[in-house]
């Protein structure tokens, strides 16, 4: 996913090189959250276990084997394009110490970053009331308070 304009800044100078290093040299062009391949269409089942055409086997959303004894519904059935990101582990892209990033695909960085996504929607809730407590006239503050 690609940087923001106004959050280019964080990052340092060298991120493009950083990223394909950690994606590409440590990680082999595969998620290191569940070994899903940079690039390819991946078959799943929408609850993270996934077909491996390179082993012609099953996988667990944690890329371990595994076995399809009980079988799935073949409608359940999704395809993804899969595309590494480099993610910071701690929220902050400051921090490019290598053991600070890990290269994920999209469904591994979503999971990563899900309580960071609910804290980010909150706040933005939060400023929007605050600035409407603070320029809104009071009695239109309390109007709308009584007709909840």
């Amino acid at each position: 996913m690609p940087i923001r304009p106004e959050n280019r800044w964080l990052y340092p100078i060298d991120w493009r090189q950083l990223s394909q290093t950690v994606r590409f040299d440590r990680a082999g062009a595969r998620c290191e959250g569940c070994s899903r391949p940079h690039l390819r269409r991946v078959v799943h089942l929408g609850d993270g276990r996934w077909w491996d055409a390179d082993v012609r086997c099953w996988r667990s959303d944690r890329g371990k084997r595994v076995s399809m004894k009980a079988g799935f519904v073949l409608a359940s059935i999704r395809v993804t394009y899969v595309v590494l990101a480099c993610a910071h582990l701690d929220h902050d892209p400051g921090n490019s110490a290598s053991s600070n990033l890990k290269a994920l695909c999209q469904r591994c960085h979503m999971i990563h970053d899900a309580a960071e996504h609910r804290w980010q929607r909150w706040w933005n809730v939060f400023r929007l009331l605050a600035v409407r407590d603070l320029y809104e006239d009071p009695r239109v503050t309390r109007e709308r308070i009584a007709s909840r």
